[in-house]
C-alpha cells in the first residue's frame, strides 16, 4: 500500500511540474472579445464539430492568431468572415449563407420532410383501400350478441 501512495504522489509531483501557465489573452481586452465572436461564428476544420474557439487543435490556434492579426488590422467582420471563406470555402461557417449554392442544403431537410409524409399517406391511403369490410354471417353475429350479453352479466 505504502509503495502505491508513493507512486501515487510522485505521478502527482510530476503531472504539477510540467503543467503549464495559462496563455495570456490578447493584450486589448475589446480584441479578444471580438475574436471570440467571431470564432464562435466559424467551425474548426479540423474537428468539424467544434467551433473555431473551442477547439485546441494546432489549426485552430493559427486561425485564431490569423484572425487576431486581421482584427488588428481593422478588418470588419464581414471582410474577416469572406476572408475565411475565400480561403477555406462555406464549409468554414457553422451558418452557410444562402445562396444557389446552399438552397439545398437549407430547404434539403424540408422538403424531405414533405416528400417522406406524402409517401406515408399515399401508403396509409392505399392500405386503407386493400383490406375489404367483411361482412358477419348469422351465425357470427349470434356469438358476438351471446358474447357481449354475458359481458354484460
Amino acid at each position: 500500500m505504502r509503495f502505491f501512495f508513493a507512486w501515487m504522489m510522485l505521478a502527482l509531483c510530476m503531472a504539477t511540474a510540467s503543467a503549464k501557465e495559462a496563455a495570456p489573452l490578447a493584450e486589448d481586452p475589446a480584441v479578444e472579445q471580438r475574436l471570440v465572436a467571431i470564432s464562435e461564428e466559424m467551425r474548426c476544420l479540423v474537428c468539424q464539430n467544434e467551433s473555431l474557439s473551442a477547439s485546441r487543435s494546432d489549426l485552430a490556434q493559427d486561425l485564431r492568431r490569423e484572425l487576431r492579426t486581421l482584427i488588428r488590422q481593422g478588418k470588419s467582420d464581414a471582410e474577416i468572415r469572406d476572408f475565411m471563406v475565400s480561403r477555406y470555402g462555406d464549409f468554414v461557417l457553422y451558418r452557410p449563407r444562402v445562396k444557389p449554392e446552399t438552397w439545398l442544403l437549407w430547404a434539403g431537410p424540408f422538403v424531405l420532410m414533405g416528400v417522406a409524409v406524402m409517401v406515408l399517406l399515399v401508403y396509409l391511403r392505399r392500405r386503407n383501400r386493400a383490406v375489404p369490410e367483411a361482412e358477419l354471417t348469422e351465425d357470427e353475429t349470434r356469438r358476438a350478441q351471446a358474447l357481449l350479453a354475458e359481458g354484460d352479466k
